[in-house]
């Protein structure tokens, strides 16, 4: 299966960041979003998107709030959802899991814990 991702992240060169990483690991399928928001039209209009890397803190709709509709929507509730943000403590990350990411990765990251983190989840989808 060809994955498509959906980098919503309200900073340009993050955006640009995670995908370059996901070329060079092999993924070059991918759309953007500047916020929560943005991201949700988007899977509204695009039903081929089947992976979401998603910051936290954005404008307009948070990566927290961008994760809880996407698990209140029929259509889009099993998508994989990795969070990528630079809020490390452990609080946060149970809020995040506790919303039901699937991964959470702390900025900065290397293009290899990026990778490893996808391949988990993709792991726990099969």
């Amino acid at each position: 299966m060809e994955l498509k991702f959906l980098i919503v992240d309200d900073s340009g060169t993050m955006r640009r960041i995670v995908f370059n990483s996901l070329r060079n690991l092999g993924y070059n399928s991918y759309v953007e979003a500047a916020d929560g928001k943005e991201a949700l039209a988007k899977l509204a209009a695009d039903n081929s998107i089947n992976f979401v890397i998603t910051d936290w803190n954005m404008p307009v709709l948070s990566g927290l709030e961008l994760t809880k509709a996407i698990r209140a929507d029929q259509k889009t509730a099993a998508l994989p959802i990795l969070m990528v943000t630079t809020r490390g403590i452990k609080e946060d990350i149970i809020e995040a899991l506790q919303a039901r990411v699937n991964n959470y990765v702390v900025k900065p990251f290397t293009q290899q814990v990026l990778g490893e983190k996808i391949d988990q989840i993709l792991a726990t989808e099969r």
